[in-house]
Parts: C-alpha cells; sequence; structure tokens
C-alpha cells in the first residue's frame, strides 16, 4: 500500500555553518516542517530534506584561526543545528552534510558529466570576491567603495585558474522554461525579478577554486575545488543517492516537489540550479519558493545591530509549539515578518492560552462534572449543532484548500475561526445551565452539546497538528483517543467518529499564560528636548462632531509593503483591517524602508474615496504625524487588533 501512495520531496536550504542559526532560520524550517506534515496528514510519502552547506575560504580561515581543522569546526556547529530541530520538533527525514561522502561523489559525478559535454572549461579569473558572501564581483558591479553589493563588506582582488560553466548557454532553454512553467518561482514578483536578470545577460560562473583547498577535489584536476553552488545546490539530489545500486530513492522522490529558500538565495535556486541540470539533462524541481526575511522590532536582523534572535531561549520559555504558532500565524510566506517579543507573548496568550486551551479545558472539566467523564454520541441535534457540524468539516476543506495554496497563515487563521465559533457555542447552549434541569429534553440537549465540543476537539487537533505537534497530541489524549499517529486529514472531514463510551482524561493545561514583557522605556538622555514651537502651524478651523463622527477610523496591521516603481515617495500597503484586506497608497518612503513596516499596526482612515495614484487604486489613509523639520511618524498602535475602531 505505502508504494501506491503520492510522493512528496520538500527541501529547506542547506545551513552555512559559520554561527549558531537564528530565528529566521527556524523559520523557514518551521514551514517547511508544518508543509511536510501536512503532506503525511494528507496521504503522501513525504521525503523532507534539510542539511549543511561546509566548504569554502570562509570556513577553512575560521578553522585555522581557532587552531581546530575545517570539519571539527564545522562539526561543532552542526551538532548545535540538529539540536535545534530536536527543540523544534522538525520532523526532517534527512540531514545532509557536504562533508559527507555521499555528497562528494555525486558532485564528482556530475562535475565531471558536464566537463564531457563541454559545458564546464578551464580559463584564468581576474577580478573582485568577496569571502563572507562567496560571490565574485565585477568591477562595475562595485561601484568606487569596492565593497560588496550584498554586505557592504571589503572585497579581496584575486587571480587565479579556474573552471567555469556555460550560464549564458542556457538562457533561451530557461526563459522558455519559466514561460511554460509560471509557478516554477514562487511568489510572482520574485519570478518577474529573475527573469529580469536573466535578460540583462548572464556571465559563466567559476564552479572552482585554487587559493584554498577545503572542499571537494575537482577528480580531473585535483588542485582545484569545487566551488561553492556547483557543490552545495547538488545536495538535493546528493542526498537521494543517485548512484547507489539501482538510485531506488533518487527514482521515487526526484525531481522536488517544493524548494523552500530565503529570498536572498532565490537567484542562485532559480537560475544556476536549474541551468546546471538543464546541462546535466536531469529533471528540475517542481517549485522554488522564496520567503522573506525576519525583521526584528522593525529593523532587519543584522549582526553589526546586534538583533539577531537565538531562538533556544524563546523555546525555552515559552515552548516550540509558541514559536512555531507564532511565526506561521503572524508571516505571509513570501513577505517579509516582524517579531517583537510582547507581540509574541502576546498572540501565544490570546491563541494558544486562552482560545485552544480555554475550549479544552472547559469541555473536559464539563464532561467530567456532568456525565463523569464518559462521551455519548447523540443524533438528535438542532440547528446550532447542525451549525457546528458543518462549519467543522467546511474548517477542515478550507484548511486543506489554504495549505495546498502554500497559505500557512490563512489555513491557521480557519481553525482559529472555528476554535472561536466552538467557544461561542458553549455560551449558547449554556450547559451550566441544562445540568440543573430535570427536563429530559435539556438533559438530551446536554449531552449533545457535550459530544459537538468534544468532536470539535477531536477535528481541531487533527489540523493543528502540522503546526503545532506537541500540543496536537495532547489534545488527543484528552480526549481519551489513542492512535493519534495514525489520523488522517479525510478523518478530520468526517463528523461524527468520535466513538460513544470515550472517557475523557483530565491533564494540565497545554499552554499556560505569561506574562507580558514590558517595552523597553527611554532613558533620560533619550528624554525629549524643550522644541521651538515658532514654526508650528496655526489650528485649522473647527469642525462639528457630527463632521467627526463620519471618520471611520480603524486599526490596520500591515500585511505587505513595497515602493511604487517610478515613485520617490509612494509606498504601496496592503493592510489588514479585520474584515478584509485594503491596498492603500501613502507618500513615505523617503522615511520608512517598505520592509520595516511589515507586521505594524496603524490608524487607517477607512471610508476615504478611493483615489487612483501611478496607475493603482488607493482604498483610505494611513494616518501619520510630521513636524516642521522634515520629521514624520506613522501612528503606531501595537496592542489592538486589526479592524478595532479609533475613537
Amino acid at each position: 500500500m505505502g508504494d501506491t501512495k503520492k510522493t512528496y520531496y520538500i527541501t529547506t536550504p542547506i545551513y552555512y555553518p559559520s554561527a549558531k542559526l537564528h530565528i529566521g532560520h527556524t523559520y523557514c524550517t518551521s514551514v517547511a516542517d508544518t508543509i511536510a506534515r501536512f503532506k503525511r496528514l494528507a496521504g503522501y510519502d513525504v521525503r523532507f530534506l534539510t542539511g549543511s552547506d561546509e566548504h569554502g575560504q570562509k570556513i577553512q580561515r575560521a578553522a585555522e584561526a581557532q587552531g581546530i581543522t575545517p570539519l571539527e569546526y564545522t562539526t561543532n556547529i552542526v551538532n548545535g543545528f540538529k539540536a535545534l530541530w530536536e527543540k523544534m520538533h522538525i520532523s526532517n527525514d534527512d540531514f545532509i552534510r557536504t562533508t559527507d561522502e555521499r555528497h562528494e561523489k555525486v558532485v564528482q559525478e556530475l562535475f565531471t558529466k558536464a566537463y564531457e559535454k563541454g559545458d564546464i572549461y578551464k580559463a584564468e579569473y581576474e577580478g573582485w570576491y568577496c569571502t563572507p558572501c562567496e560571490t565574485f564581483w565585477t568591477e562595475q558591479k562595485l561601484g568606487e567603495n569596492h565593497t560588496c553589493p550584498d554586505c557592504g563588506r571589503p572585497v579581496e582582488k584575486v587571480k587565479e585558474e579556474s573552471y567555469f560553466f556555460k550560464l549564458a548557454k542556457y538562457t533561451d532553454q530557461w526563459l522558455k522554461f519559466i514561460e511554460e512553467n509560471p509557478d516554477f518561482i514562487q511568489p510572482e514578483s520574485r519570478r518577474n525579478e529573475m527573469i529580469q536578470f536573466v535578460k540583462q545577460g548572464l556571465e559563466d560562473l567559476a564552479v572552482s577554486r585554487t587559493s584554498f583547498d577545503w572542499g571537494i577535489k575537482v577528480p580531473f584536476d585535483p588542485k582545484h575545488v569545487v566551488y561553492v553552488w556547483f557543490d552545495a545546490l547538488v545536495n538535493y539530489i546528493s542526498a537521494l543517492s543517485p548512484f547507489d545500486g539501482d538510485g531506488e530513492l533518487y527514482k521515487k522522490y526526484w525531481p522536488a516537489d517544493l524548494h523552500l529558500v530565503g529570498k536572498e538565495i532565490v537567484r542562485f535556486h532559480t537560475i544556476i540550479w536549474p541551468m546546471m541540470l538543464m546541462s546535466l539533462e536531469l529533471p528540475l524541481p517542481k517549485k522554488v519558493f522564496g520567503h522573506g526575511w525576519m525583521i526584528v522590532d522593525g529593523t532587519k536582523m543584522s549582526k553589526s545591530l546586534g538583533n539577531v534572535i537565538d531562538p533556544i531561549p524563546l523555546i525555552d520559555t515559552y515552548g516550540a509549539d509558541s514559536l512555531r504558532y507564532y511565526l506561521l500565524s503572524e508571516i505571509t510566506l513570501g513577505n517579509d515578518g516582524n517579531f517583537t517579543l510582547p507581540n509574541f507573548v502576546t498572540k501565544i496568550n490570546a491563541d494558544l492560552s486562552n482560545d485552544l486551551g480555554n475550549l479544552l479545558n472547559r469541555t473536559i472539566a464539563m464532561i467530567e462534572k456532568y456525565h463523569g467523564g464518559v462521551i455519548t454520541k447523540c443524533d438528535d441535534m438542532d440547528d446550532l449543532d447542525r451549525d457546528v457540524s458543518t462549519l467543522a468539516v467546511q474548517t477542515a476543506k478550507d484548511f486543506e484548500a489554504a495549505m495546498e495554496n502554500m497559505e500557512l497563515n490563512k489555513a491557521i487563521k480557519s481553525v482559529w475561526a472555528f476554535i472561536g465559533r466552538m467557544n461561542k457555542y458553549i455560551d449558547e447552549t449554556m450547559p451550566w445551565v441544562l445540568a440543573k434541569s430535570e427536563d429530559a429534553h435539556d438533559k438530551a440537549r446536554l449531552q449533545s452539546a457535550m459530544y459537538h465540543l468534544a468532536e470539535a476537539l477531536r477535528i481541531i487537533a487533527i489540523l493543528v497538528s502540522p503546526v503545532i505537534p506537541v500540543g496536537a497530541p495532547k489534545i488527543w489524549d484528552q480526549l481519551g483517543l489513542v492512535g493519534f499517529g495514525e489520523a488522517t486529514l479525510e478523518d478530520a472531514k468526517t463528523w461524527g467518529a468520535l466513538p460513544t463510551g470515550t472517557k475523557v482524561v483530565k491533564g494540565e493545561p497545554i499552554y499556560p499564560r505569561f506574562e507580558i514583557p514590558e517595552m523597553i522605556e527611554a532613558t533620560p538622555a533619550e528624554a525629549e528636548e524643550a522644541v521651538d514651537t515658532s514654526n508650528i502651524p496655526p489650528l485649522k478651523e473647527n469642525i462639528t462632531y457630527d463632521d467627526f463622527e463620519k471618520l471611520d477610523l480603524r486599526v490596520a496591521k500591515v500585511v505587505s509593503c513595497e515602493k511604487v516603481p517610478k515613485s520617490k515617495k509612494l509606498l504601496k500597503f496592503v493592510l489588514d483591517i479585520g474584515i478584509e484586506e485594503r491596498t492603500v497608497l501613502s507618500g513615505i518612503s523617503q522615511y520608512y524602508e517598505p520592509e520595516a513596516m511589515v507586521g505594524k499596526k496603524v490608524i487607517y482612515l477607512s471610508n476615504l474615496a478611493p483615489k487612483k495614484m501611478m496607475g493603482i487604486e488607493s482604498y483610505g489613509m494611513i494616518l501619520s504625524a510630521s513636524d516642521w523639520e522634515e520629521h514624520l511618524e506613522v501612528t503606531n498602535i501595537e496592542s489592538l487588533p486589526a479592524g478595532s475602531v479609533v475613537k
């Protein structure tokens, strides 16, 4: 039976062991893990790969500085990778290291094949090289300051013999493939960027180095080591051991269904990797999805800024489920995501402890109190019961559709809407009132209400299991069910599967509440200074209360933000206003970087008549405050949910 399952092969990038992993790596791997778990739930035979990219001059220099071998250096850090993924309950089926013998064997085989085909040739390279980014740059790209365009660090002038891959040769074939496979690069904005990059012209790619020796030897010229991308990208195939025996794993799982990568390496995965595979005459992966960056308190994470978040303390304090849930529910996959500790704790308290935790705790407590802990199936339903049973099945379908479309936060939102409905169902049925009645009809209603609550929790446990793999089985256990690992997505689409006579098992609350961390207050040195008020503009004429009442001011959450092409001032926002999303243009690009706005909450004037600017319809206005010295601040209301009315 297992052989008849549809396969699904998903990969993360292989992370570079120059330092410990941060919350951005954790986000990417949690997304991949959630998709892998969902696919297993949906009946797929899943292969989930992650790993480490361990070669290169940067690693060699770091190891030499510590007086150890490069392999010792990387092994120490890679062990930390594995420990983190265990803490996060990552369910990868394999972990590939580029130092593995199985990887070296495949890299050498494929490098030789491309060379024998004539797509790899030897020449001399002379130019500028960034060691931290392991990237070559032309003089034109560097500009006058001779620093790396990606990281801003100084570059080195190098001149050495290298092997080159004929990247430009495959331009037309690549463009044709992208045209025929429009979903290959996701999201769409990344695809457009890559097409423009290729159309501007490609240079052949240096694929070997001689200035260091920490890498895989070129088999026919061992003074060369294979350089970065012809080494690292091959991991997705080498992990399937295509040349071992009959290559069973490779035949079963390749091509990959999804490469999940950060947007900064989309170019390598969607241009270089496909062109390598075209040269090798191997199937291309089905999809590459570039997720956004993790923003911390409105600023991109950076070691130089000291705002890189270590996920370990968060997991130790709040639990893996809490971190997973926040990252997956708060960020629209493909957009940048903003992390602030107060928002994180507020979110998990509200959603995990209050909504889900209370639903479970109240249900189990009432079944124990009113029926001795025994669940009895009741076929006699009224309109309220039919409403929630129908919604349960629809929620499972909505969840599946959103997950298949890689809209993870939308999938989660659909389940939490159902959780909210079931909490309301308790208030509507008022079991505590029914329990006091001696009327036979009321007793039947109480029995039905308890069954509907328990059955709803059974379905919820299945649906949330890809997102919160620690808590979901605990829900199942408290319902008195067994065989959680055997539950499938189809089981969540079926109402009434909870057998009569099941006895609940009361347990500890699965998600405790946490104190909200306080925001750091400004020090006395940061206190506001007295300002010259002579330039403050005069107050405008009075309006009536009725005039003010016409304004519909709401709290809105920034879902995405990007610069408007050909405009120096405009930013294009997509705002979540609770009941729908709105597109708004705001002339604040000289004050804010787009990625810094994602995740913020702003005050939004929702009933301003729409206006078209730069060919884009703008609905409403984001309120901001500016002074007479060209400073501007967007009003930010972080503690309120989207859709809140401002009075």
